[in-house]
């Protein structure tokens, strides 16, 4: 319980620190698209554990195969105890070109028992045009093993799945147009229309012109310069905007774990006065308000507010703020077990002293 009360007390305090952080980080330019990749192929080498021979597909295969290098062997006398029928998917990176790499994942189709120790045979993927746009080969990595003797099977890790680093070279580049019509559109991981204009005014304020503006929450147009666009320099022009200093703004909410009991709120979560009554446990929050009058004029102000929390053996802790940080640490000094702590909060949510979103998952 210690632990996952420190968990939620580390995010708090990170988040109210309000680091800043790069605009490339927190966001993607329109038209540098990932491209999903499939196929279809053959791993062969392993050790007795591929397909069984009720596995037509990879018989049929075999003999589609073995006709490419002028072989005919009759389906009848192919054995497939060493061969598999794999599925392999991929993620081209944007801007991929030709003889370039990357990572490819294979994965059993049939019912073979493990690839481990097998090879992919050369296999194109295709895209969702159908159109060729890499070729896959290699061995097949696992990070674990399955051993089956007498009987007996042993099995770290799952070895029916793998991965083969730098296994495809691109054939076809997977281009993508950025600039239109003298444009860039930024879009942001997690919209805010707060994130969105302080992203805006940076760019702004780094180029000395009004170059940028957010058309909503998740969008940014920015507007390239000609000499940029005349001298083919819009690289230099990214890179520069790509690395200016955002404070994003990071919305107030809670999220709880109920199968594991792990709680994590970001630094924005306040909660108002209130008070809880949980079994033996009591639980109040109340804000100290001063009013200061000048004239005609008054200001109310809220001071820090204070959390008590006793339970049984009557400790009351006074408390000077009312963030979900000081309210954890209130709780984890009466070591309130995980289900409590979730109960607690959704109760402070359904009364409404919980200025922040909840999320149960």
């Amino acid at each position: 319980m210690k632990r996952i009360i420190l968990i939620l007390v580390a995010i708090a305090t990170m988040m109210s620190l309000a680091a800043q952080t790069r605009l490339k980080d927190i966001s993607k330019i329109s038209g540098m698209d990932d491209r999903y990749l499939m196929g279809y192929g053959l791993v062969t080498g392993l050790q007795g554990t591929g397909d069984s021979p009720a596995s037509s597909t990879t018989i049929q295969s075999v003999v589609n195969m073995l006709e490419h290098f002028n072989l005919s062997v009759p389906d009848t006398r192919i054995r497939t105890n060493n061969v598999a029928a794999v599925m392999i998917t991929a993620t081209m990176p944007p801007f991929a070109t030709n003889g370039s790499t990357f990572d490819i994942e294979v994965s059993a189709m049939g019912d073979a028992r493990s690839l481990e120790g097998g090879i992919l045979l050369m296999s194109p993927l295709l895209g969702e045009d159908r159109r060729m746009y890499a070729v896959a080969q290699g061995p097949i990595l696992f990070g674990g093993y399955s051993e089956v003797s007498s009987g007996s099977r042993v099995r770290r890790g799952y070895t029916n799945a793998g991965r083969i680093p730098n296994g495809a070279i691109v054939r076809t580049e997977n281009s993508g147009t950025i600039l239109k019509e003298g444009e860039l559109k930024i879009l942001l991981n997690a919209p805010d229309f707060t994130t969105a204009e302080r992203a805006a005014e940076a760019i702004n304020n780094s180029v000395g012109m009004r170059l940028a503006t957010a058309d909503n929450a998740s969008s940014i147009t920015v507007i390239v310069p000609d000499e940029y666009i005349i001298n083919n320099n819009l690289t230099t022009f990214i890179a520069n905007i790509e690395n200016l200093p955002i404070v994003p703004e990071t919305s107030a909410r809670v999220v709880i774990n109920e199968r594991t009991g792990t709680i994590v709120a970001g630094g924005n979560v306040r909660i108002s006065e209130v008070a809880i009554a949980h079994g033996n446990l009591m639980i109040r929050i109340a804000t100290q308000t001063e009013t200061y009058t000048t004239g005609p004029f008054s200001l109310v102000v809220n001071h820090a507010s204070n959390v008590d929390s006793t339970e049984e053996s009557a400790r009351v802790f006074v408390l000077q703020s009312s963030t979900v940080q000081e309210l954890a640490q209130a709780l984890n000094a009466i070591k309130v077990t995980p289900r409590d702590l979730i109960s607690i909060f959704q109760s402070l949510k359904e009364a409404g002293a919980l200025m922040a979103e909840l999320r149960v998952i």
